[in-house]
């Protein structure tokens, strides 16, 4: 099985994959959406992309590839983020890592680095790759990437112990499953009124299901215009979820709503 995720490798991504890679195949792409084009396209069985981080919120990226091109969510893997600082020595004036990185450790930036130059690159492993080649970067990715050359100069700069990330593992949509603990949806009401937004929870709520995660996105069609991801606590398989479902379709019959599908979460500790 062939699994692609963010390169180069060691980043988070890359971690998280070899989760679920079980000896397959590990291969890279600079982007999420090149990610998602690879397994929507049949390129690829698998690909890993970071969905959420516990401290900087969804990964905007990936919802709208998730939207824009048909794939089924099979497998979440939920890892804890250790960011250390990894340099060839104390004396640089950059630090360079991915946007997420660097947002999640900006107290400790700011504190310790406040002339250094911040450097968002595509990736935590290009960073620290470029803190190898160049003396006069730092780089911030797990310790463990602390090798060839790098030495650890802080570890746990996060800004939270509890720092994680939700990755999601998606295939092709016919692979799509009914059965896990947790759904995906992206709904596309193609409307907007006052209550919306109510008149779409509505159906969990009168179910008792829980809405784990909501979140808004521009559609792209229109100023003002948008879709919803939703993450709700129950498999496909459950008739409570097939009737809020069943419902939020006939709310949103202008759009649609598209059914990712349901998985079960793995916890990684490493």
């Amino acid at each position: 099985m062939a699994i692609v995720t963010l390169g180069p490798e060691g980043t988070y991504s890359h971690r998280a994959a070899r989760a679920i890679a079980h000896g397959d195949e590990i291969t890279f792409r600079q982007s999420v959406t090149a990610i998602v084009e690879a397994v929507s396209g049949g390129e690829c069985d698998r690909g890993v992309v970071p969905i959420e981080n516990s401290i900087e919120g969804s990964v905007t990226e990936t919802l709208d590839a998730l939207a824009d091109h048909d794939v089924a969510v099979v497998r979440e893997v939920v890892t804890p983020i250790r960011h250390a600082l990894l340099a060839q020595g104390e004396s640089f004036d950059t630090i360079a890592s991915h946007s997420q990185a660097l947002a999640q450790c900006r107290p400790y930036l700011e504190r310790e680095y406040p002339d250094a130059t911040l450097e968002a690159v595509a990736s935590t492993a290009q960073g620290v790759e470029f803190a190898r080649e160049d003396p006069q970067v730092a780089g911030i990715g797990h310790p463990a990437n602390a090798e060839n050359g790098l030495e650890v100069l802080a570890e746990d700069i996060q800004e939270q112990d509890s720092n994680a990330t939700r990755f999601f593992a998606i295939a092709p949509a016919d692979q799509r499953s009914d059965g896990g603990g947790k759904t995906t949806l992206v709904v596309y009401p193609n409307t907007n009124y006052p209550g919306l937004l109510l008149e779409l929870l509505e159906p969990f709520a009168d179910r008792d299901v829980n809405l784990s995660r909501v979140e808004s996105r521009p559609s792209g069609r229109r100023l003002g215009d948008y879709m919803f991801h939703v993450d709700v606590e129950a498999g496909l398989y459950e008739s409570r979820t097939q009737e809020a479902i069943e419902e939020l379709e006939a709310l949103a019959e202008d759009g649609w709503v598209r059914r990712l599908g349901s998985y079960d979460t793995e916890h990684v500790v490493e």
